[in-house]
This record gives C-alpha cells, structure tokens and sequence, in this order.
C-alpha cells in the first residue's frame, strides 16, 4: 500500500521502517532534513515539502501525521489545500479524542475521512510492533488494513487467551475501537493506566530501598517521628536482583518490569535520572474523563499528581505546610 509519512521522530521514523520492510511504499516528510534523507537510504521516497510529498501519491491519497497532539490542527491546515475528497488523514499521535472529534466533523465537508490511531510501542516497537487503537468509520479502516496489519505486532506476541475464541484483529495487536476519536480515547485510558502501573512499581522498590533504615541513627528530637522498631528494618535488599526474579513466574510480571530490570542491571542507583517525571497529556485527559463520567479513578489521579510533585509543583504548597507549622506549633524545618 503506498501513503505518505509526516513526522519522523522517536516513532514516526521506525513506524516507516516497519512498512517499508512489509513492502509498502512510503513517501516521506519532516522538517529535519537528515531524518528524510536517512529514510530514503533506506528505501522511502523523500519528500522536500508537503507540495512534493502530495505530487508523489496517487488520488485516494493517505496521510498518516506523527506529530505532538500540538502541531496537529496547524498541520492540518495547511494540508487543507492539498487534501482532496476521497483522502484519508490519519493522526497516530496523542492527541485528545475530543479534537478527533472537531476535527473529523471539520474535514467531513470536504469529503477526506479522519481516522484516529492511539499508537503504543515506543522506541521498541521497530522490533516488537506496535498496538493500534482505531476510531473512525468502517470503510476508512477497513482501507487501511493492510497498513495496520503490518504495523502490529502478530499473532506471535502473545499466547491465546485460553477462554476465548480465536479471531479477529485483536489477536494481531490492532483493533477498530468505533468511530472518530474512539482510538485516541482508548489510548488515553491505556496510558492512564500506564501512569498507575510505573507508579506502582515506583513505590514499591522505593520501599525496599528503605528497608535499610533502622542501620543508621535516627534523630531523636520534637520535630521527628521515631522509628519504632529498628531491628525490624535493617535489610540491604538487591534491588536489580528482586526485579529480574519478579519477571520469572510473579503475578506482576510485566515488559514495564522487563525494562526496569534492564535498566537496573546497567545501573542500580539509577544515577542518570533526576527524577524529573513529565506527562504529555493522557493522564490528564483520563481523570478529566473519570470526573465527568462520575467513575472513581484514585490510583490513576494519585500517579498523575506525583507526577506533577515530581516536577516540584508542590514546592510552594509544602512551603504553606511549614509554615503554618511554624506558626501554630513552633516547629523548625530541618
């Protein structure tokens, strides 16, 4: 199948990879030159601009858009003048379900289908393959097909539900959710999730980090809470060890805690993080939903706001803390 690729960063670049090695025809286009000239080495078509990359498709035209959920709608206008009807505009970032939804009605008009794909692989999904979550209308995907097939992962990625009967795309790693925007709410969901899992990972090994702290002397004074048993916490536990036997056989077995393992191997302390946790949206978006839906979402909203506190957010609140303790109690900071 041919389309053209607009974006090429950390996913946009070996999302073309994959397709290419499929035998699909992909022109390409982004605004660093050498990422197009990189694809092309590799078998794309490049592209100089968005004029040159629509005279290098044929009518029925696809384009697929890998691009932060905030350069979508600026792309999208400016392709407006080169989309005609009977092309497909697929946006396979992150963007809010809620803009798939202004956005589909907006191009409607014009006859180009919008269809929305929330995307999950990451770095790795050159190798693995990547999990598709699709909104939009049936002919739409039914047309892209072939694209999402070989994008996905496959039936190899992981054993047969025993209590389900086998069939259908979800098997492959790629799913037709429902209409515009259906895609990008179920990734936004995927990655709240995502948000309460790394969070509870986090959590965890912090403990077991701490398990140690009845081996040094602990303050004694108004202004600290005492240990009250030291004896039972004076264990120096392996941390990069406890993960790699969690993956064997553990109820929390998981490629998040496959990748913590990795990392802890090469490096234990964790010494070239921060410890400076971002967000790009999604997390958001779910507890925006959760609200509205009247849906408790506490772990999912807790991981979200760490993630803010991470980021020193809550400097000035814990500021007002110590200082109404001040206040009320006489108490210093230490």
């Amino acid at each position: 199948m041919q389309l053209g690729m607009i974006g090429l960063g950390r996913m946009g670049a070996n999302m073309v990879r994959r397709l290419l090695k499929d035998g699909h025809q992909v022109a390409v286009f982004d605004i660093r030159a050498d990422k197009v000239a990189s694809l092309v080495d590799e078998g794309a078509t490049g592209a100089a601009s968005l004029e040159d990359l629509f005279t290098q498709l044929a009518p029925g035209r696809v384009v697929w858009l890998m691009l932060p959920a905030a350069l979508v709608d600026g792309q999208i206008t400016r392709l407006l003048p080169l989309l005609a009807p009977g092309d497909t505009l697929v946006d396979g970032g992150n963007s809010y379900y809620r803009d798939d939804l202004r956005r589909a009605e907006w191009l409607r008009p014009s006859g180009i289908e919008y269809v929305d794909v929330g995307v999950s692989g990451g770095v790795w999904g050159l190798e693995r393959g990547y999990c598709q979550m699709i909104g939009g209308s049936v002919a739409a995907v039914r047309q892209l097909d072939p694209v999402f097939r070989s994008l996905a992962p496959g039936l190899t990625a992981a054993p047969p539900t025993r209590s389900r009967t086998r069939g259908g795309s979800a098997e492959a790693g790629y799913l037709h959710c429902g209409p515009a925007g259906a895609g990008h709410f179920v990734k936004m969901v995927h990655n709240g999730i995502e948000y309460g899992l790394m969070a509870a990972y986090a959590e965890g090994f912090n403990i077991l980090r701490e398990a140690g702290i009845g081996n040094t002397e602990q303050e004694r004074d108004a202004e600290t809470a005492p240990l009250r048993d030291a004896a039972a916490y004076r264990y120096t536990l392996p941390l990069a060890e406890i993960a790699e036997v969690w993956r064997r056989g553990s109820v929390i077995g998981s490629w998040l805690l496959d990748l913590l393992a990795d990392v802890m191997a090469a490096d234990p302390s964790l010494s070239q993080f921060a410890g400076r946790v971002t967000d790009s949206g999604e997390g958001r978006w779910t507890a925006i939903a959760a609200l509205e839906q009247g849906v408790p979402a506490p772990v999912l909203s807790a991981a979200l706001f760490e993630r803010f506190a991470s980021r020193g957010n809550d400097d000035f609140a814990n500021q007002i803390l110590s200082a109404l303790r001040s206040q009320f109690g006489g108490h210093q900071e230490k």
